[in-house]
């Protein structure tokens, strides 16, 4: 018999033990002594009790109240011997399996080129592209092909956030930097690739990274925003953009002081940064990017 099975065994025999006491005591009545009393011919009625059918009924029950007293203590037993049983051993769980990036930084190239609006970042690219044949990928001129492409669900999105020089959810911009790599590497045979404006958070680089493929290194062109604001306006006069104004011209400088630099920032962290004084001429600036990018290639190489 189990434990807290001997407990109510006991506990009921205790019980009909006490009533049967207390219905005996009940019973026998109260006789008087005193000589008043037994010459007295009246006879003391009787007393009605508890016990006897048809009488009040006890206003202190006792069996319901030893009942609770004893499954509580039954219960209390079973946790008691519970708690001593060792616990039972928690399975590990093992974390999730990272994704691992679409390219590989030994089969594909990536050159982030960053600086801010207007300080000749196109204009560069496009030498780099002529003269070591990388593929240039603008993150502003995809996202305006796909604002312009007929039936895109981003269209009207990505039109609001260019014209309130705010930076477009990272989703569309990674994933269209992906498509269009991997329409060169297939259609071109191609796998060195300027990115152009991108990334423009650091959300967006370790998006980026993490998803599609690891940089090399970045190309930063650093120019004052005075001189910036000039060739944006001049440019502004044929371009049709609608972002070459005066009042998104500032809203993309603040932009790019407050979420973009902090990205160069980061990735001068881990040395993977080229500075490039663009304030010369287009010429000039050039000569720069040849000489620093000549040297980190044959750096890597060795």
């Amino acid at each position: 018999m189990s434990a807290p099975s001997r407990i109510l065994s006991s506990v009921a025999r205790n019980t009909a033990r006490f009533s049967t006491q207390t219905r005996a005591f009940h019973r026998v009545p109260l006789r008087t002594t005193t000589a008043t009393n037994r010459a007295s011919p009246s006879r003391v009625p009787a007393r009605s009790y508890a016990s006897e059918t048809g009488g009040s009924k006890n206003p202190f029950p006792v069996l319901p109240l030893l009942a609770i007293f004893a499954a509580g203590s039954g219960a209390f037993y079973m946790l008691v011997q519970q708690r001593k049983d060792p616990m039972p051993a928690i399975e590990q769980i093992s974390a999730p399996a990272s994704k691992k990036p679409t390219f590989s930084p030994k089969e594909v190239s990536v050159i982030f080129v960053l600086g801010g609006p207007g300080a000749g970042k196109g204009t560069q690219c496009a030498n780099l592209v002529r003269d070591f044949g990388f593929v240039h990928l603008s993150a502003g001129d995809l996202l305006r092909e796909e604002q312009n492409r007929e039936g895109s669900e981003f269209g009207e999105l990505i039109k609001t956030y260019i014209r309130e020089g705010k930076i477009v959810p990272m989703e569309v911009t990674v994933a269209l930097l992906e498509n269009a790599m991997k329409d060169a590497i297939t259609k071109q045979g191609k796998s060195k690739f300027l990115i152009d404006g991108f990334p423009r958070k650091l959300d967006q680089a370790h998006k980026f990274e993490d998803e599609v493929c690891p940089s090399a290194f970045t190309l930063f062109f650093d120019c004052p925003e005075e001189v910036m604001l000039q060739r944006l306006l001049k440019r502004g006069e044929t371009s049709g953009r609608i972002d070459d104004n005066i009042e998104s011209i500032k809203k993309r400088f603040q932009t790019f002081r407050d979420t973009s630099y902090p990205v160069v920032e980061y990735f001068r962290s881990q040395g993977k940064v080229i500075d490039i004084k663009a304030t010369s001429t287009p010429e000039g600036v050039y000569e720069q990017v040849k000489k620093e990018l000549v040297e980190k290639l044959n750096a890597a190489k060795a």
